[in-house]
């Protein structure tokens, strides 16, 4: 008979894609996935999954490259320096509009209530609308507002929402940490892709996290400047830039006259020590702090199984990386689960 597992999926931004290893390596083993709680990333795929739409998901978050994820990434002004549309909206299509109560096993969802300070559970209503605000993360997606209420990636409180399945009567409880600090033997497999999108990519979101507003002209001044280049080098580019102002469509000054160092690719490098801008500070930060919460959480609730993701295998925002992350998450669930299963022998 097979063994029912209540699957918990933490948040860690695009090391979320390592879910779906994971995922893959436990039906694999003949394992029945019987609930799923989730936050952030980890809302994400456990929804797609839920809903029976995750190789769909696969098929297209690999088919991404650079300049794809660069056409995703609608930039905004206000609350979050990416407002989501485009990503959710293509989520949107692959999963339908379905409500949580529909889904084929039950589903938890969290988010935080910056309103009223509290963790939020979505395990009713429509799970496009739970996923989006268990994924805003902060200064990266724009909060999503429900009624008088804000709501943000639920990691804020628990990027390990163990608690939901506790109740849920399986055999095993699986924990996904995205947030270890050990692991040190394990690296992404390497997949080539071509480095000048890469590199513009990595500038793309550096500058990206300077939009706020005192630094808000400079941040659309290179914003514009990434435009140029990728139209300079025939790019089929479709414009995805949000002009916040009139200002932003004046020309920008001239590469040689800004000062700023160029990569051997002549894309912009915002800076060379530390934080690469203030959205990878505050990303850096609020790493810091999901990784302290979720080791507070394991200790409260131990799971069954912990299968542990470095952190450092890439960054919070390095949503070009899926193929890697997924073979990762894969490699890790079965080194973990031979060592489970051969202490159960």
């Amino acid at each position: 008979m097979k063994k029912r597992v209540a699957l918990v999926l933490g948040s860690g931004g695009a090391r979320g894609y390592a879910h779906i290893g994971v995922i893959e390596e436990i039906e694999r083993r003949g394992y029945d996935i019987a609930c799923i709680a989730g936050c952030s990333m980890g809302a994400v795929v456990g929804g797609i999954y839920a809903a029976g739409k995750l190789n769909e998901y696969r098929d297209w978050i690999e088919s991404l490259d650079y300049l794809d994820v660069l056409r995703l990434v609608d930039v905004s002004f206000r609350l979050g320096a990416i407002r989501g549309e485009k990503v959710f909206g293509q989520i949107r299509k692959i999963v339908g509009e379905i409500n949580i109560e529909d889904l084929r096993i039950p589903y938890t969802a969290v988010a935080a209530d910056l309103t009223n300070q509290q963790e939020i559970w979505f395990q009713e209503g429509c799970l496009h609308q739970a996923m989006r605000a268990s994924a805003a993360i902060p200064s990266l997606f724009t909060p999503v507002m429900q009624g008088n209420r804000m709501l943000v990636d639920g990691g804020i409180l628990n990027p390990l929402p163990i608690v939901p399945v506790v109740s849920s009567h399986c055999d095993l409880i699986i924990a996904v940490n995205l947030n270890s600090t050990n692991q040190r033997h394990y690296q992404l497999p390497v997949i080539q892709r071509p480095a000048a999108f890469k590199t513009r990519f990595d500038n793309l979101m550096s500058s990206v996290g300077s939009k706020l507003p005192f630094r808000r002209k400079q941040a659309e001044q290179l914003l514009i400047l990434e435009q140029e280049a990728l139209k300079a080098e025939g790019a089929d580019f479709n414009p995805w830039i949000e002009s916040a102002e009139p200002e932003a469509q004046q020309p920008a000054a001239a590469p040689e006259a800004s000062g700023a160092p160029r990569s051997a690719t002549g894309s912009f490098i915002i800076d060379n020590v530390g934080p690469a801008s203030l959205l990878d500070l505050i990303n850096q930060s609020f790493e810091v702090m999901q990784t302290s919460l979720a080791q507070y959480k394991i200790a409260g609730y131990p799971p069954d199984i912990l299968i542990n993701v470095p952190k450092r295998v890439c960054r919070f925002f390095e949503f070009y990386k899926a193929p890697e992350l997924i073979a990762l998450g894969r490699e890790i669930a079965r080194d973990t689960l031979d060592r489970y299963e051969n202490e159960q022998n």
